[in-house]
């Protein structure tokens, strides 16, 4: 495998290791929501979905895509993504649970899956794409490699 294959096969593997924690974050939040409030499906979604991105967003900036760049403009491209996102699933995913009466924790199971595999997307190419291993770390592992 050549080194930019392999630089991209662990990209993803972190990248999914990194979901996994921030699903984890969005399901206990959303459960814990759920066990403990009488609201309705969109506010606990919104606010279990929120807590996953931040936590999604610093550590993949910083250990999957290893970027350099601009917190705040990575963020507003992360806010556009959620803009376009949060709404359609939120409406989705409202509608699915609250009228026909699927089950939350699937509908839930399913937002996270599209999020998963678009969010990974649009990092990868949008908001990371020309920062790419730019960070301090990143750049002392090319300083390693070349002497």
């Amino acid at each position: 495998m050549n080194s930019e294959k392999r630089k991209e096969t662990v990209r993803v593997i972190k990248f999914v290791f990194f979901s996994i924690s921030a699903g984890l974050i969005e399901i206990v939040s959303f459960a814990l929501l759920e066990r403990f409030t009488s609201w309705d499906y969109w506010p606990k979604y919104l606010i279990a979905l929120v807590l996953s991105v931040l936590w999604n967003f610093t550590l993949n900036r910083q250990f999957t895509f290893q970027s350099a760049n601009n917190v705040p403009i990575a963020m507003l491209k992360v806010a556009a993504f959620y803009a376009v996102f949060t709404p359609v699933t939120t409406i989705m995913g409202n509608y699915l649970a609250g009228t026909l009466g699927w089950n939350e924790y699937l509908v839930t199971g399913l937002n996270m899956a599209l999020n998963f595999v678009t969010e990974y997307l649009y990092d990868r190419f949008v908001v990371f794409g020309k920062s790419l291993d730019t960070n301090k770390s990143a750049m002392a592992k090319k300083e390693e490699t070349n002497d």
